[in-house]
């Protein structure tokens, strides 16, 4: 099992999903897994602190397991097939640990209630983490000085000089 954190939860421009992206807490591998808004919007809700006026899912069930004497102890993403991500909710009662089936967003959004780690299945992460290119590395900036490279810019000078602003008169009439 390899540890990971919520790096960051994106939002698809070509669709109304959104991506969580956990990355591995020893390495630079990176697992994207594309989840629906409510659930991103369940995560994001506790990572950033924000009130609710009312206990939302992942709430009512963190106080269901606590008040039948359970203890989450970790989420595990088990399984990819058919891209689909699976995951379980490892939770102790009375020294003997159940496993729960779940979509793993909402594991992550159980998980980040209760603090505790989320883990992926080796296999799973063998199969699907991505690692940043290094060529895409190598070209991030490592300081800002404030001077501008001209020569990166050359493309948009040659778009802008492109460009008739004479028609945009015709339209004020």
């Amino acid at each position: 099992m390899i540890e990971v954190i919520i790096d960051s939860i994106r939002v698809s421009l070509m669709s109304q999903h959104r991506v969580v992206v956990l990355k591995d807490v020893n390495s630079e591998r990176y697992l994207p897994i594309w989840i629906g808004p409510c659930e991103a919007e369940a995560i994001t809700v506790k990572l950033q602190d924000m009130p609710t006026p009312r206990p939302l899912t992942h709430d009512l069930l963190k106080s269901v397991i606590r008040e039948l004497g359970g203890r989450v102890v970790h989420i595990l993403i088990n399984d990819l097939r058919q891209d689909v991500y699976y995951a379980r909710i490892v939770i102790d009662v009375a020294g003997e640990q159940i496993e729960i089936d779940s979509r793993p967003s909402d594991a992550i959004a159980l998980a980040v209630r209760v603090s505790v780690p989320i883990f992926v299945a080796d296999a799973v992460m063998d199969r699907a983490a991505t690692e940043p290119d290094e060529d895409v590395e190598k070209e991030a900036p490592q300081e800002t000085t404030g001077e501008v490279d001209e020569s990166r810019l050359s493309a948009f000078a040659d778009f802008v000089d492109t460009l008739d602003f004479d028609d945009l008169d015709d339209n004020d009439e």
